[in-house]
């Protein structure tokens, strides 16, 4: 069945975190979608990308053809460099997720719960990453967590849940959710909707999320 609205895709869902990211903020953009939050920073804000491996000042992807294979992400993507922009220990990264020195962090999930629960490393199968890395120490360390996600998995469950069912990253942690149906804030009340795509109502957001969402 075709829907009566138009999901966002990647990229878009990427433009719309980084809408919401300010001025001097310091940012980590976890594995996946998150890192194409880079290639949309609006130009009139100072916003410096930090980097789990080692790299403050990051810039968006290289073009083709312009890749260095010595300067990756923690995603082993390749990556470019602001003026500014510094190398250092990945001891002395972890320091800074870990010292409340990142403003906001930017990750994927597989599922999120109403309480801001994440579940984003396992599924729990025999082929799942075998450990959490990273994202254990930027959900509890960042100032703020965003989560950037497409609404539901390809055979259509929500990632949006009452009680995550996967290995949890973090407990209450998320702040905000990006989805390719809407922006949600995770409050002491539940879940609020802050937009939504053009052509969807919020009693079909409700519905296609399966858990109450109250209106922003």
């Amino acid at each position: 069945m075709t829907e009566p609205f138009r999901r966002l895709d990647a990229d878009a869902i990427a433009a719309r975190v980084a809408r919401d990211l300010p001025d001097g903020s310091i940012v980590n953009l976890g594995i996946g979608l998150p890192t194409r939050v880079g290639n949309h920073l609006p130009a009139d804000r100072e916003i410096v990308l930090h980097s789990e491996n080692g790299v403050l000042g990051m810039g968006p992807a290289p073009a083709p053809g312009d890749e260095d294979p010595d300067l990756i992400n923690a995603g082993k993507q390749p990556v470019t460099l602001r003026p500014g922009a510094a190398f250092f220990h990945h001891a002395d990264a972890f320091a800074m997720m870990r010292g409340g020195h990142v403003d906001i962090c930017v990750l994927g999930a597989f599922q999120v719960s109403v309480d801001g629960d994440l579940a984003n490393w396992s599924t729990g199968e025999a082929d799942a990453i075998p450990a959490v890395g990273g994202a254990m120490d930027l959900a509890v360390g960042a100032k703020r967590v965003f989560v950037a996600m497409n609404h539901h998995t390809r055979d259509g469950t929500s990632r949006i849940v009452a009680r995550c069912t996967y290995p949890l990253t973090g407990l209450r942690c998320v702040h905000r959710i990006y989805t390719d149906l809407a922006v949600l804030d995770v409050t002491r009340d539940g879940l609020v909707v802050r937009d939504r795509i053009d052509g969807l109502d919020h009693a079909t957001l409700v519905a296609l999320t399966g858990v109450p969402l109250r209106a922003g």
